[in-house]
């Protein structure tokens, strides 16, 4: 069968090409077929032997996947097992993609512990999921690859061997759009694991754009129910904070007054002359003191 449409995908290095080492089958994909490497950096799929056609490799500085190809888009890779008899896996129209990190929650927890930076499936961060949405689209627009993922991700381990998802010969035959190397008969690998392809797929498809962050909207002034209620210095009684500023304001307020009244007083002493300047700003100590003692009652009484 000929292949068509472009071959390579935009942006992806060539660097590790093996289509000509093993050149392979042509056809018309229309599935893709995802699988983890377990490992933090591109392999070496021993020599070209167990390739798949990309590997999405994570740049955590810029936040972004870097695509690497393997072979054409159109021609069948190797990182599948086709054992005699029965189906076939790696020629049957799939295009196949690494992604460069683990489904293992064990791996996970141990490269975290380690430091070792990682992508790690059940838990993608939200620019690695426009990356991989990306190529789902232009996989879609340039092959006619279906948005569409008919089968369940399991999570890793119990998606290795033969578990509840993985197809049978039928539906594998049968299959089209995206799906997880847990899925492929003949197959034992539970990888990608918990690959968020819902959300994927949602991306790709332009349905889940960015939504601003919602403004909160204060409840109202004696909705005590909407805060966390808390005792003032051992009492009983519980208050939400409003209340307790509610006083405190209160109390703001009178030694406002207090003090711009103060000023006011020593402004008129100051120009008429009757004190000299020691006198005026004993006075205005004097009544500072007691403004803020009075403010201090007044916080006392409000806990």
């Amino acid at each position: 069968m000929a292949k068509t449409g472009p071959q390579r995908y935009p942006g992806a290095s060539t660097t590790y090409w093996y289509g000509s080492k093993y050149p392979g089958s042509a056809m018309e994909s229309n599935v893709v077929v995802w699988h983890t490497t377990e490992g933090t950096s591109v392999p070496s799929y021993d020599g070209g032997a167990s390739a798949p056609n990309f590997t999405a490799m994570p740049d955590f500085t810029a936040k972004r996947l870097i695509w690497y190809q393997h072979f054409d888009f159109d021609v069948s890779s190797r990182a599948l097992v086709n054992r005699s008899g029965g189906v076939q896996t790696n020629t049957l129209n799939v295009v196949q993609v690494e992604i460069v990190g683990t489904c293992d929650p064990a791996t996970h927890a141990r490269w975290r512990k380690a430091g070792r930076q990682h992508l790690y499936t059940p838990e993608l961060p939200d620019w690695a999921i426009r990356g991989l949405a990306a190529f789902a689209k232009w996989a879609h627009e340039h092959h006619n690859v279906p948005l569409t993922s008919g089968v369940t991700f399991k999570a890793y381990p119990s998606s290795y061997g033969n578990s509840s998802v993985r197809m049978s010969y039928s539906q594998w035959n049968n299959y089209r759009g995206h799906c997880g190397h847990q899925h492929v008969p003949e197959n034992d690998h539970g990888d990608p694991g918990l690959l968020p392809m819902a959300a994927i797929l949602a991306r790709a498809k332009g349905t889940t754009p960015a939504k601003p962050a919602p403004t909160p909207t204060p409840p109202k002034e004696n909705d005590v129910s909407a805060y966390e209620l808390w005792a003032y210095k051992g009492k009983n009684e519980k208050r939400d904070a409003y209340a307790y500023l509610r006083g405190t304001d209160a109390a703001v307020k009178s030694l406002t007054a207090q003090v711009a009244a103060l000023s006011a007083t020593v402004g008129k002493l100051a120009e008429g002359g009757g004190l000299d300047a020691a006198e005026i700003q004993a006075a205005a100590e004097a009544g500072a003191r007691a403004a803020l003692e009075k403010l201090g009652e007044t916080l006392t009484d409000q806990a």
